[in-house]
């Protein structure tokens, strides 16, 4: 019974290691023409992405279904280490940045109460990075909802950008 509990209010956490160096990852997460490349899972597009990369500021991403329907989601940065730690606020957006509930997309979501996502990028040597993300849900909830087959599928889209990248220096 105490394993359930502490399991439910254990947040999503993905890790992924990439074959490229952090400074590199750190651009492509955080530079709007290339989060346009990876922002979404599998078969989405991200035809807008507007980001104010600085404390206090905020982003804005549109991510495109493969049926052509939109999602915005918007966000707020609170802390930011450079290259090493991203804590900002995410939440469903309209087009112009505005927060809305998130039954207007048809989502029933579960956010752990005050809980900030993070994004941790660490140098693992030979080139690589290692990148752990932690949601501002629980982990049970981010397997129920998709998101978490989500972020794999976006995280593996990121991957592919780095490879150009990389392959392109």
């Amino acid at each position: 019974m105490a394993q359930n509990a502490v399991n439910k209010t254990e947040r999503m956490v993905v890790t992924r290691v990439f074959d490229a160096p952090r400074e590199l990852v750190w651009k492509a997460w955080t530079d709007p023409k290339y989060v346009m490349q990876w922002w979404g899972p599998k078969g989405f597009t991200a035809p807008v992405c507007k980001i104010d990369f600085r404390v206090g500021g905020k982003f804005l991403c549109c991510m495109r279904a493969p049926d052509g329907q939109e999602g915005w989601n918007g966000g707020e940065y609170h802390e930011i280490v450079p290259h090493e730690k991203i804590v900002y606020s995410m939440y469903f957006a309209d087009s112009e940045g505005n927060k809305v509930d998130p039954a207007q997309y048809g989502i029933e979501y579960e956010a752990i109460d005050a809980a900030r996502d993070v994004v941790i990028f660490e140098d693992v040597g030979n080139g690589q990075t290692r990148v752990t993300l932690i949601g501002n849900e629980t982990m049970e909830d981010a397997k129920n909802s998709g998101q978490l087959e989500g972020w794999n599928e976006t995280l593996e889209k990121l991957a592919t950008v780095l490879a150009g990248l990389v392959q392109a220096k």
